[in-house]
């Protein structure tokens, strides 16, 4: 008998982060970080892990959204699955009466980067491999095989990706041999979260210096006076030679964040992040011109691989955010880690949250060995809030990612901290409505 999935499970995950300001930003003031939560089960008794992750309420929009993707997977055969993930990532994002709410872009796509994960998550413990050594080890031609060229082509083409692919090939193992034993950079959004005081930004920023950290990160947009403080008491924490990055998360107008960044160039911003609209590619480019040699970064709320395509195309941003579960998961991620190296443009993926630093790292340190070869420029986030509750949480050291061993996409939750966080009625939660 063939080994066939069985069950597509989604639980309602909710952190209250809120309560201490976590992840507090000048659009998400009080945000409880979240995750629709996906386990895939097999006949043959196998799981495979994923989620996506949201910041509250939208979590029952999420968890529905699973559950409607649901009935294209259960029933399918793994092996057929797994041998053909560029076909069953397009099962998902292209049924046509769930395709009608998107296409491919928010809440049925995000449903479907937690089922593709899962089942990566699942092939790597079939394997016995991460998946970013699983992804690594795949041919160019098993990787092109991923990518849906039908909306790239005018900027990527399979033979242009194959090419990509096989002038790394050659140093793929050196280049595995050195990530397994240095790690690779990471910078830390633990000091910049925006409801932090001024005695607890100096703390975590001089923290951060001395655990190993190049680079932090602040975030900015709600109040003008207090930004100028905050980077002035940030820099003087952490010296001249410590990249200190921005994110206004989406808060500003154009000539409005092309304003407002007038009055912190003083304080050497290494980039600004989603400074406006993370639809709108022109505004973007606008204050990339404007405000260089700052550096613009975007893309932790860009819908799909189209749209990545034309923030490129437009010379939109100097650093590629991508993440692991606002596209359709690693499938559709590794076209885009194809596109950045195409235009030559680093990629510094978004994390945090939950499970985002877990999951994110497979698809830097995939990038690193198989594809762009390098770690130049490049940085993963992360951000010290709730790895206790994985089962494979990331491990820092000296500031920089130590390579996951475990088999898997790092994803899955310890079942005591899935039933105790189950929104509503999980023992963290009972009594409490509405968050």
């Amino acid at each position: 008998m063939p080994d066939l999935i069985t069950a597509v499970e989604a639980v309602d995950v909710r952190f209250p982060t809120s309560r201490e300001l976590d992840g507090s930003d000048a659009m998400n003031p009080e945000p409880d970080y979240s995750a629709a939560y996906v386990t895939i089960r097999t006949s043959a008794g196998n799981e495979g892990y994923g989620l996506a992750f949201t910041v509250g309420r939208g979590n029952d929009v999420e968890v529905a959204a699973v559950r409607a993707l649901a009935p294209l997977v259960v029933g399918l055969p793994v092996e057929e699955v797994l041998a053909d993930l560029g076909g069953f990532s397009r099962r998902l994002t292209g049924d046509s009466q769930l395709r009608w709410l998107g296409p491919e872009k928010g809440a049925i796509h995000m449903a479907a980067a937690a089922i593709v994960n899962a089942v990566w998550d699942l092939y790597g413990r079939r394997t016995g491999m991460p998946v970013w050594r699983l992804l690594a080890e795949l041919s160019p031609e098993q990787l092109v095989d991923l990518v849906d060229f039908r909306y790239l082509q005018d900027a990527l083409t399979r033979d242009e990706a194959l090419e990509i692919l096989r002038r790394a090939e050659p140093g793929r193992a050196e280049r595995t041999a050195r990530l397994l034993e240095h790690g690779y950079p990471a910078y830390t959004t633990t000091p910049g979260w925006l409801g932090y005081d001024d005695e607890k930004l100096v703390r975590l920023s001089k923290e951060a210096v001395a655990e190993g950290f190049g680079q932090i990160k602040l975030k900015v947009g709600a109040d003008r006076e207090a930004d100028e403080r905050r980077m002035r008491l940030a820099r003087e924490a952490v010296g001249p030679d410590v990249r200190i990055a921005v994110d206004a998360n989406q808060a500003w107008g154009v000539q409005q964040a092309i304003d407002w960044m007038a009055s912190l160039v003083r304080y050497d911003p290494y980039w600004i992040e989603e400074p406006t609209s993370p639809d709108d590619i022109l505004g973007h480019a606008a204050i990339r011109r404007a405000l260089a040699p700052v550096k613009v970064a975007t893309g932790e709320h860009t819908h799909n691989q189209v749209m990545f395509k034309q923030l490129l195309q437009a010379g939109a941003l100097d650093v590629l955010q991508l993440d692991a579960s606002r596209t359709a998961g690693v499938t559709e991620n590794v076209a885009i880690l194809l596109l950045a190296a195409k235009f030559g443009v680093p990629v510094c993926p978004h994390a945090g949250g939950v499970g985002l630093c877990e999951m994110v790292q497979h698809l830097a340190m995939f990038d690193y060995v198989a594809v762009s070869g390098t770690t130049e420029d490049r940085v993963i986030e992360y951000v010290d809030h709730l790895h206790e509750h994985f089962t494979d949480p990331v491990r820092i050291r000296d500031g920089r990612y130590l390579a996951p061993l475990a088999p898997g996409i790092s994803a899955e939750l310890h079942s005591r901290s899935r039933e105790d966080h189950r929104y509503p009625d999980g023992p963290v939660w009972r009594g409490e409505t509405g968050r």
